[in-house]
Protein backbone atom coordinates (compact mmCIF):
# COMPACT_ATOMS: atom_id res chain seq x y z
CA UNK A 1 0.00 0.00 0.00
CA UNK A 2 1.22 3.82 -0.47
CA UNK A 3 1.29 5.56 2.22
CA UNK A 4 0.65 8.49 0.13
CA UNK A 5 -2.52 7.60 -0.47
CA UNK A 6 -3.58 7.54 3.30
CA UNK A 7 -3.58 10.42 6.33
CA UNK A 8 -2.21 10.49 9.44
CA UNK A 9 -5.51 10.04 10.55
CA UNK A 10 -5.84 6.50 9.32
CA UNK A 11 -8.58 7.48 6.74
CA UNK A 12 -8.21 7.97 3.01
CA UNK A 13 -7.33 10.56 0.89
CA UNK A 14 -10.19 13.33 0.31
CA UNK A 15 -12.58 12.90 -2.78
CA UNK A 16 -11.88 15.83 -4.58
CA UNK A 17 -14.38 15.30 -8.24
CA UNK A 18 -17.42 13.71 -8.65
CA UNK A 19 -18.49 12.97 -12.05
CA UNK A 20 -22.18 11.84 -12.77
CA UNK A 21 -22.61 10.04 -16.08
CA UNK A 22 -25.63 8.97 -17.85
CA UNK A 23 -25.50 6.02 -20.70
CA UNK A 24 -27.70 4.17 -23.16
CA UNK A 25 -26.63 0.44 -23.50
CA UNK A 26 -28.17 -1.39 -26.45
CA UNK A 27 -29.09 -4.83 -26.02
CA UNK A 28 -29.52 -7.67 -27.62
CA UNK A 29 -33.47 -8.96 -27.61
CA UNK A 30 -36.67 -7.91 -26.04
CA UNK A 31 -37.47 -9.22 -22.83
CA UNK A 32 -40.54 -9.37 -21.51
CA UNK A 33 -41.24 -9.44 -17.57
CA UNK A 34 -44.48 -9.73 -15.22
CA UNK A 35 -44.80 -5.63 -14.91
CA UNK A 36 -43.06 -4.47 -18.18
CA UNK A 37 -40.87 -4.87 -21.22
CA UNK A 38 -36.98 -3.88 -22.57
CA UNK A 39 -36.23 -3.60 -25.74
CA UNK A 40 -33.56 -1.13 -27.52
CA UNK A 41 -31.14 -0.03 -24.76
CA UNK A 42 -31.84 0.54 -21.12
CA UNK A 43 -30.68 3.92 -19.23
CA UNK A 44 -27.60 3.66 -16.59
CA UNK A 45 -26.08 5.99 -14.26
CA UNK A 46 -22.59 6.05 -13.66
CA UNK A 47 -20.67 7.76 -10.77
CA UNK A 48 -17.08 8.35 -10.96
CA UNK A 49 -14.84 9.37 -7.59
CA UNK A 50 -11.92 10.96 -7.64
CA UNK A 51 -9.31 12.11 -5.22
CA UNK A 52 -6.26 14.33 -5.92
CA UNK A 53 -3.74 12.14 -6.43
CA UNK A 54 -5.39 10.41 -9.57
CA UNK A 55 -6.78 7.78 -8.04
CA UNK A 56 -10.75 6.99 -8.89
CA UNK A 57 -13.94 4.78 -7.63
CA UNK A 58 -16.63 3.82 -10.00
CA UNK A 59 -20.41 2.91 -9.11
CA UNK A 60 -23.47 2.42 -11.25
CA UNK A 61 -27.43 2.79 -11.01
CA UNK A 62 -29.39 0.59 -12.90
CA UNK A 63 -33.10 1.55 -12.18
CA UNK A 64 -36.19 0.41 -14.23
CA UNK A 65 -39.16 3.25 -13.99
CA UNK A 66 -41.14 0.12 -13.48
CA UNK A 67 -39.28 -1.12 -10.67
CA UNK A 68 -37.16 1.20 -8.61
CA UNK A 69 -36.76 4.27 -9.95
CA UNK A 70 -35.89 5.82 -13.24
CA UNK A 71 -32.09 7.05 -14.65
CA UNK A 72 -33.24 10.57 -14.90
CA UNK A 73 -34.11 10.68 -11.11
CA UNK A 74 -30.78 8.55 -9.93
CA UNK A 75 -28.77 10.73 -12.29
CA UNK A 76 -30.26 14.04 -10.17
CA UNK A 77 -29.98 12.24 -6.87
CA UNK A 78 -26.68 11.78 -7.31
CA UNK A 79 -25.85 15.31 -8.92
CA UNK A 80 -27.87 17.60 -6.73
CA UNK A 81 -28.72 15.92 -3.60
CA UNK A 82 -25.64 13.44 -2.92
CA UNK A 83 -22.83 15.20 -4.47
CA UNK A 84 -22.53 17.69 -1.13
CA UNK A 85 -22.00 14.71 0.90
CA UNK A 86 -19.22 13.31 -0.52
CA UNK A 87 -16.79 15.85 -2.07
CA UNK A 88 -14.31 16.82 0.34
CA UNK A 89 -14.52 13.57 2.44
CA UNK A 90 -12.28 10.67 2.61
CA UNK A 91 -14.01 7.03 0.96
CA UNK A 92 -13.21 5.68 4.09
CA UNK A 93 -16.25 7.54 5.85
CA UNK A 94 -18.21 5.42 3.74
CA UNK A 95 -21.00 4.49 6.22
CA UNK A 96 -20.71 8.11 7.91
CA UNK A 97 -21.42 9.15 4.10
CA UNK A 98 -24.30 6.08 3.60
CA UNK A 99 -25.89 7.41 6.62
CA UNK A 100 -26.18 11.17 5.79
CA UNK A 101 -27.70 9.83 2.22
CA UNK A 102 -30.42 8.15 3.92
CA UNK A 103 -31.14 11.19 6.26
CA UNK A 104 -30.90 14.21 2.70
CA UNK A 105 -32.67 12.05 0.67
CA UNK A 106 -35.98 9.83 0.68
CA UNK A 107 -36.08 6.45 -1.68
CA UNK A 108 -33.83 6.60 -4.52
CA UNK A 109 -31.79 3.11 -3.86
CA UNK A 110 -30.14 3.13 -7.05
CA UNK A 111 -28.20 6.11 -6.78
CA UNK A 112 -27.18 5.14 -3.60
CA UNK A 113 -26.00 2.19 -4.51
CA UNK A 114 -24.17 3.63 -7.26
CA UNK A 115 -22.78 5.90 -4.66
CA UNK A 116 -22.17 3.22 -1.86
CA UNK A 117 -19.99 1.21 -5.00
CA UNK A 118 -17.72 4.02 -5.60
CA UNK A 119 -16.97 4.74 -2.75
CA UNK A 120 -15.97 0.64 -1.64
CA UNK A 121 -13.97 0.68 -4.70
CA UNK A 122 -12.25 3.88 -4.42
CA UNK A 123 -11.40 3.01 -1.04
CA UNK A 124 -10.23 -0.22 -1.51
CA UNK A 125 -8.06 0.67 -4.75
CA UNK A 126 -6.36 3.20 -1.85
CA UNK A 127 -5.81 0.71 0.30
CA UNK A 128 -4.72 -2.49 -1.44
CA UNK A 129 -7.80 -4.47 -0.89
CA UNK A 130 -11.17 -5.90 -2.85
CA UNK A 131 -14.35 -4.97 -2.32
CA UNK A 132 -15.11 -8.35 -0.34
CA UNK A 133 -12.30 -7.95 1.76
CA UNK A 134 -14.03 -4.48 3.46
CA UNK A 135 -17.35 -6.02 3.54
CA UNK A 136 -16.31 -8.85 6.13
CA UNK A 137 -13.85 -10.97 4.48
CA UNK A 138 -14.47 -13.51 1.49
CA UNK A 139 -16.59 -16.47 2.37
CA UNK A 140 -16.41 -18.13 -1.05
CA UNK A 141 -14.41 -17.38 -4.47
CA UNK A 142 -16.85 -19.01 -6.73
CA UNK A 143 -21.16 -18.21 -7.49
CA UNK A 144 -23.21 -20.22 -9.44
CA UNK A 145 -24.73 -18.64 -12.23
CA UNK A 146 -28.29 -18.07 -13.19
CA UNK A 147 -29.43 -17.07 -16.92
CA UNK A 148 -33.08 -15.71 -17.46
CA UNK A 149 -35.56 -16.78 -19.79
CA UNK A 150 -37.49 -13.82 -20.87
CA UNK A 151 -37.42 -13.32 -24.80
CA UNK A 152 -40.82 -13.39 -26.05
CA UNK A 153 -39.85 -15.53 -29.22
CA UNK A 154 -39.22 -18.49 -27.89
CA UNK A 155 -37.41 -20.01 -30.13
CA UNK A 156 -35.10 -17.57 -29.83
CA UNK A 157 -34.51 -18.52 -26.09
CA UNK A 158 -34.63 -22.12 -26.90
CA UNK A 159 -31.28 -20.74 -28.89
CA UNK A 160 -29.76 -18.92 -25.72
CA UNK A 161 -30.85 -22.15 -23.81
CA UNK A 162 -28.34 -24.35 -25.45
CA UNK A 163 -25.66 -21.36 -26.02
CA UNK A 164 -25.62 -21.09 -21.95
CA UNK A 165 -26.12 -24.93 -21.27
CA UNK A 166 -22.88 -25.61 -23.37
CA UNK A 167 -20.91 -22.83 -21.38
CA UNK A 168 -21.51 -24.70 -18.65
CA UNK A 169 -24.91 -23.05 -16.67
CA UNK A 170 -27.09 -24.99 -14.94
CA UNK A 171 -29.54 -22.22 -13.37
CA UNK A 172 -32.03 -20.66 -15.45
CA UNK A 173 -35.03 -18.87 -14.52
CA UNK A 174 -38.39 -18.32 -16.62
CA UNK A 175 -40.01 -15.13 -16.55
CA UNK A 176 -43.81 -15.49 -16.51
CA UNK A 177 -46.83 -14.49 -15.98
CA UNK A 178 -46.93 -12.17 -19.36
CA UNK A 179 -48.37 -14.31 -22.09
CA UNK A 180 -50.55 -16.40 -20.75
CA UNK A 181 -50.33 -19.41 -18.54
CA UNK A 182 -50.37 -21.91 -21.31
CA UNK A 183 -47.31 -20.43 -22.80
CA UNK A 184 -45.43 -20.50 -19.67
CA UNK A 185 -46.49 -24.27 -18.79
CA UNK A 186 -45.21 -24.79 -22.03
CA UNK A 187 -41.88 -23.44 -21.81
CA UNK A 188 -40.98 -24.82 -18.01
CA UNK A 189 -41.91 -28.37 -19.73
CA UNK A 190 -40.20 -27.82 -23.01
CA UNK A 191 -36.89 -27.02 -20.93
CA UNK A 192 -37.01 -29.79 -17.96
CA UNK A 193 -37.54 -32.21 -20.59
CA UNK A 194 -34.61 -30.63 -22.72
CA UNK A 195 -32.31 -29.74 -19.83
CA UNK A 196 -32.84 -32.39 -16.72
CA UNK A 197 -29.42 -31.46 -15.63
CA UNK A 198 -30.47 -27.62 -15.02
CA UNK A 199 -32.41 -26.07 -12.20
CA UNK A 200 -35.17 -24.46 -13.58
CA UNK A 201 -36.70 -21.65 -11.67
CA UNK A 202 -39.56 -19.43 -12.10
CA UNK A 203 -39.90 -15.82 -11.79
CA UNK A 204 -43.41 -14.09 -12.19
CA UNK A 205 -42.17 -10.18 -11.65
CA UNK A 206 -45.47 -9.27 -10.09
CA UNK A 207 -46.85 -10.72 -13.25
CA UNK A 208 -50.10 -12.26 -11.61
CA UNK A 209 -53.43 -11.39 -10.12
CA UNK A 210 -54.27 -12.61 -6.73
CA UNK A 211 -56.84 -14.34 -8.46
CA UNK A 212 -54.78 -15.82 -11.16
CA UNK A 213 -51.85 -16.91 -9.07
CA UNK A 214 -54.36 -19.01 -6.59
CA UNK A 215 -55.15 -20.91 -9.51
CA UNK A 216 -52.16 -21.27 -11.86
CA UNK A 217 -49.45 -21.05 -8.99
CA UNK A 218 -50.27 -24.42 -8.01
CA UNK A 219 -49.74 -25.91 -11.34
CA UNK A 220 -46.52 -24.45 -12.34
CA UNK A 221 -45.57 -25.71 -8.27
CA UNK A 222 -46.40 -29.58 -9.54
CA UNK A 223 -43.76 -29.40 -12.73
CA UNK A 224 -40.87 -29.03 -9.43
CA UNK A 225 -39.27 -25.79 -10.46
CA UNK A 226 -36.52 -25.04 -8.16
CA UNK A 227 -38.46 -22.16 -6.71
CA UNK A 228 -41.30 -19.24 -7.38
CA UNK A 229 -40.80 -15.84 -7.57
CA UNK A 230 -42.79 -13.15 -6.62
CA UNK A 231 -46.11 -14.35 -8.46
CA UNK A 232 -47.72 -11.05 -7.52
CA UNK A 233 -47.91 -7.48 -6.73
CA UNK A 234 -45.47 -6.09 -3.77
CA UNK A 235 -48.93 -5.11 -1.21
CA UNK A 236 -50.25 -8.93 -2.04
CA UNK A 237 -48.54 -10.23 1.37
CA UNK A 238 -51.58 -12.36 2.93
CA UNK A 239 -51.47 -13.71 -1.21
CA UNK A 240 -47.66 -14.61 -1.12
CA UNK A 241 -48.80 -16.40 2.84
CA UNK A 242 -51.25 -18.56 1.35
CA UNK A 243 -49.56 -19.52 -2.01
CA UNK A 244 -46.30 -20.54 0.04
CA UNK A 245 -48.60 -22.72 2.25
CA UNK A 246 -50.40 -23.84 -1.23
CA UNK A 247 -46.75 -24.85 -2.77
CA UNK A 248 -44.03 -27.14 -2.05
CA UNK A 249 -41.34 -25.02 -3.83
CA UNK A 250 -39.93 -22.68 -1.99
CA UNK A 251 -41.40 -18.85 -2.35
CA UNK A 252 -38.68 -16.61 -3.21
CA UNK A 253 -39.60 -12.47 -1.87
CA UNK A 254 -38.55 -9.73 -4.32
CA UNK A 255 -40.38 -6.65 -5.18
CA UNK A 256 -42.18 -7.47 -1.54
CA UNK A 257 -39.07 -6.83 0.09
CA UNK A 258 -37.06 -3.48 -0.37
CA UNK A 259 -35.04 -3.14 2.80
CA UNK A 260 -33.47 -4.39 6.50
CA UNK A 261 -37.19 -3.16 7.66
CA UNK A 262 -38.99 -5.27 5.08
CA UNK A 263 -37.01 -8.48 5.62
CA UNK A 264 -37.52 -8.37 9.70
CA UNK A 265 -41.13 -7.77 9.10
CA UNK A 266 -41.29 -10.84 6.24
CA UNK A 267 -39.32 -13.45 8.36
CA UNK A 268 -41.69 -12.74 11.01
CA UNK A 269 -44.72 -13.16 9.20
CA UNK A 270 -43.96 -16.41 7.17
CA UNK A 271 -44.26 -14.40 3.75
CA UNK A 272 -41.92 -16.54 1.94
CA UNK A 273 -38.74 -19.14 2.32
CA UNK A 274 -36.41 -16.67 0.82
CA UNK A 275 -35.09 -13.49 -0.37
CA UNK A 276 -34.00 -11.88 -3.60
CA UNK A 277 -31.39 -9.56 -2.37
CA UNK A 278 -30.40 -6.59 -5.16
CA UNK A 279 -28.37 -3.92 -4.07
CA UNK A 280 -30.23 -1.87 -6.42
CA UNK A 281 -33.60 -2.72 -4.46
CA UNK A 282 -31.68 -1.96 -0.95
CA UNK A 283 -29.46 1.09 -1.75
CA UNK A 284 -26.23 -0.64 -1.77
CA UNK A 285 -24.12 -3.49 -0.52
CA UNK A 286 -24.12 -2.84 3.25
CA UNK A 287 -28.26 -3.34 3.46
CA UNK A 288 -28.16 -6.06 1.28
CA UNK A 289 -25.90 -8.07 3.95
CA UNK A 290 -28.54 -6.73 6.29
CA UNK A 291 -31.16 -8.44 4.54
CA UNK A 292 -29.47 -11.32 4.36
CA UNK A 293 -28.22 -11.61 8.02
CA UNK A 294 -32.19 -11.08 8.64
CA UNK A 295 -33.00 -14.21 6.31
CA UNK A 296 -29.78 -16.59 8.34
CA UNK A 297 -31.49 -15.60 11.74
CA UNK A 298 -34.74 -16.73 10.30
CA UNK A 299 -33.52 -20.01 8.22
CA UNK A 300 -34.25 -18.07 5.09
CA UNK A 301 -31.73 -18.21 2.15
CA UNK A 302 -30.62 -14.99 -0.23
CA UNK A 303 -30.44 -15.22 -3.99
CA UNK A 304 -28.20 -12.93 -5.64
CA UNK A 305 -30.56 -11.04 -8.19
CA UNK A 306 -29.74 -8.11 -10.49
CA UNK A 307 -31.45 -5.62 -12.36
CA UNK A 308 -30.55 -4.28 -16.65
CA UNK A 309 -26.64 -3.60 -15.08
CA UNK A 310 -23.44 -3.78 -16.87
CA UNK A 311 -20.31 -5.38 -15.55
CA UNK A 312 -19.57 -2.58 -13.10
CA UNK A 313 -22.73 -2.95 -10.89
CA UNK A 314 -22.50 -6.77 -11.03
CA UNK A 315 -19.03 -6.51 -9.50
CA UNK A 316 -20.14 -4.99 -6.73
CA UNK A 317 -23.16 -7.60 -6.34
CA UNK A 318 -20.70 -10.43 -6.68
CA UNK A 319 -18.40 -9.04 -3.38
CA UNK A 320 -21.87 -8.81 -1.59
CA UNK A 321 -22.16 -12.74 -2.76
CA UNK A 322 -18.46 -12.99 -1.83
CA UNK A 323 -18.86 -12.15 1.41
CA UNK A 324 -22.25 -13.09 2.58
CA UNK A 325 -22.87 -16.49 3.66
CA UNK A 326 -26.03 -16.81 3.68
CA UNK A 327 -26.63 -15.80 -0.18
CA UNK A 328 -26.64 -19.53 -1.02
CA UNK A 329 -28.77 -19.93 -3.96
CA UNK A 330 -26.63 -18.05 -6.36
CA UNK A 331 -26.59 -14.84 -8.32
CA UNK A 332 -28.09 -13.54 -11.86
CA UNK A 333 -25.18 -11.41 -13.31
CA UNK A 334 -25.61 -12.70 -16.81
CA UNK A 335 -26.08 -9.36 -18.36
CA UNK A 336 -23.06 -8.56 -19.07
CA UNK A 337 -22.28 -11.87 -20.92
CA UNK A 338 -25.66 -12.82 -22.44
CA UNK A 339 -27.72 -9.42 -22.71
CA UNK A 340 -26.02 -6.07 -23.12
CA UNK A 341 -24.23 -5.78 -26.74
CA UNK A 342 -21.21 -4.54 -25.45
CA UNK A 343 -20.03 -4.08 -21.32
CA UNK A 344 -18.39 -0.93 -19.79
CA UNK A 345 -15.39 -3.18 -18.35
CA UNK A 346 -12.16 -3.10 -19.78
CA UNK A 347 -11.67 -7.15 -19.88
CA UNK A 348 -14.51 -9.38 -19.98
CA UNK A 349 -16.77 -9.77 -17.16
CA UNK A 350 -15.68 -13.34 -15.19
CA UNK A 351 -18.90 -15.54 -16.06
CA UNK A 352 -17.32 -18.88 -17.11
CA UNK A 353 -17.79 -22.26 -17.21
CA UNK A 354 -21.61 -21.64 -15.28
CA UNK A 355 -19.82 -19.75 -12.67
CA UNK A 356 -19.06 -16.28 -11.63
CA UNK A 357 -15.29 -16.15 -10.05
CA UNK A 358 -14.65 -13.48 -7.62
CA UNK A 359 -11.76 -11.00 -8.36
CA UNK A 360 -8.88 -10.48 -6.19
CA UNK A 361 -7.75 -7.26 -7.12
CA UNK A 362 -8.33 -4.13 -5.11
CA UNK A 363 -11.29 -2.15 -4.92
CA UNK A 364 -14.09 -4.22 -7.24
CA UNK A 365 -11.24 -5.98 -9.23
CA UNK A 366 -11.57 -4.86 -12.49
CA UNK A 367 -11.43 -1.24 -14.32
CA UNK A 368 -13.88 0.77 -16.06
CA UNK A 369 -13.33 1.32 -20.02
CA UNK A 370 -13.58 4.79 -20.32
CA UNK A 371 -13.56 4.98 -23.90
CA UNK A 372 -16.67 2.92 -23.97
CA UNK A 373 -18.14 4.77 -21.32
CA UNK A 374 -17.85 8.09 -23.88
CA UNK A 375 -19.16 6.06 -26.45
CA UNK A 376 -21.84 5.43 -25.30
CA UNK A 377 -23.18 8.53 -22.60
CA UNK A 378 -26.14 10.78 -23.29
CA UNK A 379 -24.98 12.98 -20.91
CA UNK A 380 -22.89 14.46 -17.71
CA UNK A 381 -22.51 16.12 -14.79
CA UNK A 382 -19.14 17.28 -13.52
Amino acid sequence: MDARHVTEAGTTGQIERMTVINVALPVTTARNHGIGAVAGTVHNVLVKLETSDGLAGWGEASPWAAFTGTAEAAAGALDVHLRPLVVGRPASHVTRIMADADAALVGHPEAKAALEMALYDLMGRELGVSVSDLLGGRFRDEIPLSVSIANPNFDEDLELAERITNDGVRLFKIKTGVAGHAFDMMRLETLKDKYPEVDIRIDYNQGLTPLEAMRQVPEIDKLDPGFIEQPVRAPHWDVMKNLRAAIRAPLVADESVYSPHDALRAAKEGLADAFSIKIMKSGGMRKGQEIATIGAANGMPGYGGDMFETGLAHLAGVHMCASTPNITLGCEFYQATYYLKEDLLEETFPATDGKVTVPTGPGLGMAVDEDKVRHFAIGQQA
